[in-house]
């Protein structure tokens, strides 16, 4: 029987997919001291039932604060591991892994994978393809960027995840009228625009070398699911990993891993493709992708990533067979409309007509209030469905798009 291992986790109980890491390093026999802003009474119940004892800090975007709040918390305890999966927390936990002594990446480390300048630098050093960018701490530095690249740019936070405030730039009129977007943004990113499909290199790593990977493709790509309110967004896992169209990004991302000296968890890469066939760097984080990524992967193979990466982290091994049986695709849909979903389209059909490739349905119900799309990738639900052939699983996701409607009123 393997031994306990006691664990600090920052975030354990939000977003809600991290109340099943929470599981998973329970269900290996770890003791899971959680930190987060939820008061106690308000724990929902997978994370009462799996958290061995729970801080509640004020503000756990406050990193000085809560870092401070643990020590005194773990005071006189052995912590074995420190652990966070949320961008947010990265670098917190990896400065209490120095305060408290005990093994995983540090402070150091981890901001290769989170200030995407250094970030870029690094992957560049090594020899890799990634666009041209500039740091910018003022306007005159964007500017000089954007005369420097040339039309088009991207403009996004240093540190930021996903496509949360990043704006495409075609003219110096938009730039122009983007300012005041970007007023509250401490420091940013100026990089060329990429044009091609986008794609992402997932990892679960073990001092460096990698146990599990899987790709995953954007339709569209992330930018245009931020931008445009009518789109449905998918993504769908790809089940074949030698298809020769993501040989170069799968080569790629593992280069990436090795020049910016991942250690061991989860890594969330993502990549362009452009019609030349070439595989361009994006960006990359410490951590697992969000928006349903790491349950595609558990659908594809059909195994238990959050145990797993529990295992890997408290035990150093991989315990589950990776074989690759599915093609899997989520599907996120948005409501026409304010208000409450009023009326729903399409699904029912849908459900009936492919029901045995369906993994999950958590499409809003009628009289749910709209989501602001523009805050989650959710939005007003979504659907899980997988098939061994591309084709296929593609075209069960595309119609999913294009024919399951949601409608709200008032």
């Amino acid at each position: 029987m393997e031994d306990v291992v006691n664990v600090v986790l920052l975030g354990a109980t939000y977003p809600p997919e991290m109340m099943e890491y929470t599981r998973g390093l329970a269900q290996v026999g770890a003791r899971v001291y959680g930190v987060g802003d939820t008061p106690r009474q308000a724990l929902p119940p997978l994370a009462k039932r799996y958290l061995h004892d729970y801080l509640q800090v004020p503000k756990l975007m406050d990193e000085q604060d809560v870092i401070q709040r643990v020590l005194q918390w773990v005071k006189g305890l052995k912590i074995d591991r420190v652990e966070s999966l949320w961008e947010a927390l990265v670098l917190p936990a990896a400065a209490l892994r120095e305060l408290l002594n005990v093994p995983g990446m540090s402070r150091d480390e981890i901001l290769k994978f989170r200030d995407k300048q250094i970030m870029k630098d690094t992957v560049k050093a090594a020899g890799l393809r990634v666009p041209h960018s500039r740091r910018i701490k003022t306007v005159a530095d964007l500017e000089a960027a954007a005369k420097e690249m040339g039309y088009p740019i991207i403009v996004k936070p240093i540190d930021g995840a996903g496509s949360a405030n990043t704006y495409r730039v075609n003219s110096d009129e938009q730039l122009e009228e983007l300012l005041p977007a970007l007023r509250d943004v401490p420091e940013m990113i100026c990089e060329e625009f990429i044009d091609g499909e986008e794609f992402t290199f997932d990892t679960l790593c073990i001092d460096g070398e990698i146990v599990f990977m899987s790709v995953m493709q954007y339709f569209p790509r992330p930018l245009l699911q931020r931008t445009l309110e009518w789109v449905s967004p998918m993504q769908i896992t790809v089940r074949d990993m030698h298809d020769p169209r993501i040989a170069g990004g799968i080569k790629l991302g593992k280069e990436v891993i090795k020049a910016l000296g991942m250690k061991t968890g989860f890594t969330h890469m993502e990549w362009y493709l452009t019609s030349e066939g070439e595989a361009i760097f994006g960006e990359i984080g410490a951590r697992p992708g969000g928006a349903l990524v790491v349950d595609q992967m558990n659908y594809t193979c059909d195994v238990d990533l959050f145990k797993e990466w529990a295992r890997v982290v408290c035990h150093g091994h991989f315990g589950s067979p990776t074989t690759r049986k599915y093609n899997v695709a989520a599907i996120f849909k948005r409501a026409q409309g304010q208000g409450n979903i009023a009326k729903i389209e399409g699904l029912d059909e849908y459900l009936v007509r492919h029901r045995p490739w369906i993994c999950v349905n958590r499409i809003s119900k009628i009289g749910t209030p709209r989501r602001n799309w523009r805050m989650t990738l959710l939005s007003d639900g979504y659907l899980i469905v997988r098939h061994p052939e591309w084709d296929r699983a593609h075209q069960l996701a595309t119609e999913a798009t294009n024919n399951i409607h949601l409608y709200a009123a008032y």
